[in-house]
């Protein structure tokens, strides 16, 4: 996996959670992952297809999602509303706007699916070809982790459009 394919992502998650927290972030654990993904709180998964191809993982502490949705909602809202498993899908969609952003301007082209809940316990493990790189940010409102699967699709345009594609 190649920095300057996480890096984007990376930048643009410290810097949507410090927005929305209103705080600073501080990046605790970064680690390689092999294993199937565990899912520590609520999570988002966006697919990408095309010259890049992968997964992100955008997974909060439930408290930390609910001081998000509470932000940006300006009023208290409790860990088990359905606004609070919408605001991490949106954070994740804030988050990947900002990546692609700064990929396209690097000349990549691909498409990138709406995020989802990521509601399985487990699943989604790396494969043959990528390794996951997981990174905690820490804020004084708990924790979230972002999960990285992303590399370069060697396979030429032409084969990717025939392509079966598959969960990665």
């Amino acid at each position: 996996m190649k920095m300057e394919l996480l890096q984007p992502f990376i930048n643009s998650a410290d810097a949507v959670l410090a927005q929305t927290l209103r705080c600073a972030t501080t990046v605790g654990d970064v680690t390689m992952e092999e294993e199937t993904y565990r899912r520590k709180g609520l999570a988002a998964l966006v697919l990408i297809r095309g010259e890049l191809e992968g997964r992100i993982i955008l997974d909060i502490e439930a408290r930390t999602a609910a001081k998000a949705a509470s932000f940006l909602a300006g009023e208290e809202v409790a860990e088990s509303a359905d606004l609070v498993r919408e605001t991490v899908c949106e954070l994740a969609n804030m988050l990947i706007g900002n990546a692609v952003t700064s990929l396209n301007d690097q000349g990549f082209h691909f498409k990138v699916s709406p995020p989802e809940i990521h509601t399985a316990e487990e699943g989604l493990g790396a494969n043959a070809e990528t390794d996951a790189l997981v990174m905690s940010f820490e804020t004084p409102y708990g924790v979230a982790y972002l999960n990285l699967a992303i590399r370069k699709n060697t396979r030429r345009r032409s084969e990717r459009s025939n392509a079966v594609h598959l969960p990665v």
